[in-house]
């Protein structure tokens, strides 16, 4: 990747509480994406769940932890939709799991971080969703989650 990298400052910046959300696959089909999951005798966590405000259809697999979450496109102009067109399926982002959002995203911008929504976003299960730019992260799209009081946080 080229361009410029994030400036950090000198002191860590923590956040609050980290884990692993989750890892999202890009997919044209849940169906033919699920296979090597189905292989490896992982099962979907529930029903798939589709995201209006972000076009998909999530089909999501615990693995531990987290979850690898399957993204396919609910329509031609969704952000999966693009990825699938320019990249292929594959990897699409990584997720980490924060306590307060609202906090985090404060506290980044701070620092000189780059949303790609200026206020978080519905996400599956209930969640509040944030992503940083790929630019700032190095070349790979960062999700923030928070999700409801009382559910895997």
């Amino acid at each position: 990747m080229t361009g410029p990298t994030p400036e950090l400052p000198s002191t860590p910046l923590a956040l609050t509480h980290l884990t692993l959300d989750h890892l999202a696959i890009a997919t044209p089909d849940l169906e033919s994406g699920s296979a090597p999951y189905r292989a490896l005798g992982l099962h979907p966590e529930g029903p798939d769940e589709t995201v209006e405000s972000q076009g998909v259809r999530v089909r999501a697999f615990v693995v531990g932890g987290s979850l690898i979450e399957l993204l396919s496109p609910t329509r031609p102009d969704s952000p999966v939709a693009t990825f699938l067109t320019r990249r292929g399926a594959g990897l699409h982002h990584l997720a980490l799991r924060v306590a307060d959002l609202d906090a985090e995203m404060r506290r980044l911008r701070a620092a000189g971080a780059v949303f790609l929504n200026e206020e978080p976003r519905a996400g599956r299960a209930g969640t509040r969703v944030a992503f940083l730019h790929p630019k700032w992260g190095a070349g790979t799209l960062i999700e923030l989650v928070e999700h409801p009081a009382g559910h895997g946080a």
